[in-house]
């Protein structure tokens, strides 16, 4: 019974539902397994290598039903709509932990280190001073602030922002199943979040300014970019967060959209200056438009709806 119900929740966490639906309830109210051999094949096998949980994620992963297209095939959708049989791959959202996570590594910015203390990423002020308390929630510096999400310092009268926006538990009780919901909040956080603009800002510096990209002064487009490997850049960077090469049209859509806050950038000193969190009191130059709109433009790429499903 223990080793079934370890696999059917390892069997959930990659394909969103469990073998048996209801992963809190083996008993007379709970569902019957939908493959009930095969939640027997993943228990036994689990024993068998020692209860090794790595060995159990490289049997469910290189299977061919995990590595089936997540396109919906409308005729199965007729006769199985919740997809209880996985006629295709189950698309869902990301976990809180694993979509900041993503968001780093698309950064080029996570630390890998292993163990140690908690850590505070940065988040909105005022958070943690609703708490019993009013504790102070002081971001942590250097490589420490790019941990990896489950080093997060986590206070129960006042969850992680970013966390609490897309469905992560308070931590009050063990939970077996998350909920999952779909709300503005989570639009506005990946939007206008601290640590969010933050990471922006690393993968704009990352790509957009690896190359030599400068606003043309003689072109017929006067806010175009220009250098040869801006699409080269662009590619890169969408890749880097969404895993996939950008198709001609995708490529031509940032490009317009980058040049569009080049435009507007050099309208606008101060949103540069806000944006990029430097001194207002200073001169800005050509190269700090340019490093704003190549953020703005990661920006967008982590807001997409593709960068936060697992698909």
């Amino acid at each position: 019974m223990t080793a079934r119900v370890v696999a059917n929740r390892h069997w959930q966490a990659f394909f969103g539902t469990g073998i048996v639906k209801t992963v809190d309830d083996f008993g007379l109210q709970g569902e019957p397994p939908t493959h009930p051999e095969l939640l027997d094949y993943l228990a036994v096998s689990l024993m068998r290598d020692g209860w090794s949980i790595k060995k159990l994620h490289r049997r469910i992963v290189s299977s061919s039903v995990y590595r089936q297209s997540s396109a919906t095939d409308t005729a199965a959708a007729v006769i199985d709509p919740d997809n209880r049989w996985l006629t295709y791959m189950p698309r869902f959202r990301l976990d809180a932990e694993i979509l900041r996570d993503s968001m780093l590594v698309g950064a080029g910015m996570l630390n890998r280190k292993l163990g140690g203390p908690p850590v505070r990423p940065p988040q909105p002020a005022g958070v943690t001073e609703v708490a019993y308390g009013a504790p102070k929630w002081d971001a942590s510096s250097g490589a420490d602030r790019y941990r990896r999400s489950l080093y997060t310092f986590s206070k129960r009268t006042a969850p992680f922002a970013m966390f609490s926006a897309f469905d992560a538990p308070s931590g009050e009780a063990c939970l077996a199943q998350r909920t999952r919901s779909n709300s503005p909040l989570q639009a506005l956080t990946l939007l206008n979040d601290l640590m969010v603009i933050e990471l922006s800002r690393a993968t704009g510096d990352r790509f957009g300014l690896s190359q030599e990209t400068e606003v043309a002064a003689d072109s017929d487009s006067p806010n175009a970019v220009e250098g040869p490997s801006v699409d080269a850049q662009l590619s890169r960077m969408f890749r880097a967060a969404l895993t996939r090469e950008p198709t001609p049209a995708e490529l031509e859509m940032l490009r317009k959209f980058l040049e569009a806050q080049v435009t507007a950038f050099k309208s606008n000193p101060t949103a540069v200056a806000k944006f990029l969190a430097i001194d207002e009191s200073t001169e800005v130059k050509s190269t700090d438009i340019q490093r704003a709109a190549w953020t703005a433009t990661a920006r967008v790429l982590f807001g997409l709806d593709e960068f936060q499903p697992r698909e």
